[in-house]
């Protein structure tokens, strides 16, 4: 068959595993997206606006391995090269495609609609190269293959986004038909050398401490790493943790897992056995701000080795160029058969107390955030994705126990509130199978809440419970004032409002924990749509982690200027 520059960008998306890709129509890429449409093999799903069309592929990236993502030009895609930079931020690969003007015009000296008023139409491109691992301008077609391979196989290959920008006048124009696809999906091997002598420093760093831990960080989905780091874990018999944002990453009920390091904000037990042992393996950690509690508990020095998705450093040594799977299967083979380093698990079980049960309500009882987490728990299956919005809905997510196959998604390195709801109608369009719930709060959610009504439109049964307390409480116990409160809304309304004539999304509003328990009944038996409950709570009701946790972010922010 005969290809387009379009139609040749919709195969490759196709090939790479894509079933979708997300879309908001401009008069700069009307033409483009008519190309996509010519591949059923990758449906076109319309967004509210630029910004959710990105958060929106990128939760569809969490759940498919890659996403891409459609806009016009200027107006459509510097709002969306927002979501980009989280995207980026959160190492997945989100293919952005932007059309822009028409071949003819670059170095005309026209000025454009859309555009800053100048001539000039590059300053797109230009900040798109600072936002993504690989950024290519097509303005002619013989270049388009190329140039789409190089993206796309850059962003696969890094785990970060890509950006393409297609002249209008050329989707439509012939190009070279695709060669096979191996040839964008096949990553370079491991250097064999500085492989085998990693694995010969990092045992030999493991062999020398009698009281290892393991740290599991949240690239270490990037680096395809998850099913090795069982491994490894089970050749060492050591304890496990996990760094917030990595929550699922590793199976909640292996031996050696014992919950969340997050410094004051840990698992009970979990910070006191980090600060027992005499060395860490940190497997593809994020150390910032927020993961180590305003730099009050960054885990760092000689009995550290932080294990990365392709740089592995320890004391005295450097190796680049290697695949992380790679070395913790090497490490794995290296420590089978050997005595287990388990004494950390020992002394844990040793300290570790059982969390305090909270008292929850029933009946007419006023609603607490207790309540909700009690409730959030009892809903979770295998087969159950939480996306958890910026705020305490990450500490009531921190406190719920997954069974093997449940998994967790958070935004804590780009930390936009409002992510969560496109991202979580982008998971529930790449997984359907799954249950898909959305913790969110009322400030996070009147940033974006326009894309309930695409989930509504695509019938998505997603459980969105709604924490109304008012305003943004993590920027209250960071630092509160006037600005931390917004205009109350209607939220459980809105639904009505986004179903018009012909959805079935249900919104619910729970004042007590009877309420909340009939409500959860019903959005269990909705099959057609969305269902938000809105759970309405005093301001103050938050986790303590929440607390103890803004204390220690608060004082990172206000140190003074250094001298």
């Amino acid at each position: 068959m005969s290809y387009t520059v379009g139609t040749y960008l919709a195969e490759r998306l196709a090939q790479i595993g894509l079933k979708h890709h997300f879309a908001v129509a401009g008069d700069y890429n009307l033409v483009l997206l008519d190309q996509l449409l010519m591949n059923k093999d990758c449906e076109q799903v319309y967004c509210c606006n630029e910004l959710n069309c990105g958060f929106a592929a990128e939760g569809y990236a969490r759940a498919n391995g890659a996403a891409a993502a459609v806009v016009t030009f200027s107006v459509g895609a510097l709002s969306a090269l927002n979501a980009i930079g989280g995207a980026y931020a959160e190492n997945l690969p989100v293919i952005l495609i932007s059309g822009a003007p028409n071949s003819n015009d670059h170095g005309s000296g026209h000025i454009l609609h859309h555009t800053i008023g100048t001539t000039d139409y590059s300053y797109q491109l230009q900040i798109a190269e600072k936002l993504t691992c690989a950024a290519v301008s097509i303005t002619s077609a013989e270049d388009a293959p190329e140039k789409i391979d190089h993206a796309i196989r850059t962003a696969l290959r890094e785990k970060k986004p890509a950006y393409i920008e297609i002249a209008c006048n050329l989707s439509a124009q012939p190009c070279a038909a695709p060669g096979p696809i191996s040839a964008v999906l096949d990553a370079p091997a491991s250097n064999k050398d500085t492989l085998d002598a990693a694995v010969k420093a990092v045992a030999a760093f493991i062999e020398k401490h009698e009281k290892p831990a393991i740290l599991v960080g949240s690239r270490l989905r990037a680096a395809g790493a998850e099913e090795a780091a069982v491994k490894l874990a089970d050749a060492l018999g050591c304890v496990v943790a996990t760094m917030a944002a990595a929550k699922s990453f590793f199976p909640e009920g292996h031996p050696s897992y014992v919950g969340t390091y997050w410094g004051s904000a840990s698992t009970p037990g979990v910070n006191e056995i980090f600060n027992w042992t005499d060395s860490i393996l940190a497997l593809a950690p994020i150390f910032n701000d927020y993961s180590t509690e305003g730099w009050s508990v960054w885990p760092k020095g000689p009995n550290v080795a932080v294990l990365d998705k392709n740089i592995t450093k320890l004391d005295g040594y450097n190796f680049d160029n290697i695949h992380l799977k790679e070395l913790l299967l090497g490490l794995a083979d290296y420590f089978n058969g050997k005595p287990k380093k388990d004494s950390t698990v020992a002394q844990y079980k040793r300290v570790h107390t059982e969390k305090t049960v909270e008292t929850t309500g029933t009946g007419d009882d006023k609603l607490t955030r207790a309540d909700i987490q009690q409730t959030l728990q009892s809903l979770v299956t295998p087969d159950t994705t939480i996306l958890g919005e910026t705020g305490d809905s990450w500490f009531n997510v921190m406190r719920t126990r997954l069974p093997h196959g449940a998994r967790v998604e958070l935004e804590m390195q780009w930390g936009h509130i409002g992510w969560s709801v496109p991202a979580a109608f982008g998971y529930a369009v790449g997984a359907p199978e799954r249950r898909t719930i959305l913790m969110v709060g009322d400030g996070s959610f009147q940033l974006t809440a326009q894309e309930v009504c695409q989930m509504i439109r695509r019938k998505l049964p997603v459980i969105i419970f709604l924490i109304n307390n008012r305003g943004y409480t993590i920027e209250v116990e960071i630092h509160d004032g006037p600005y931390n409160n917004i205009k109350n809304w209607d939220y459980a309304g809105i639904i009505s409002a986004f179903n018009a004539e012909d959805g079935k999304g249900i919104g619910l509003r729970a004042n007590t924990a009877g309420e909340l328990a009939d409500a959860v009944k019903v959005a269990l038996e909705n099959k057609d749509g969305p269902t938000l409950i809105e759970c309405t709570i005093e301001r103050d009701d938050c986790t303590p982690e929440l607390i103890s946790w803004g204390r220690h972010v608060a004082q990172a922010n206000s140190r003074p200027p250094a001298k």
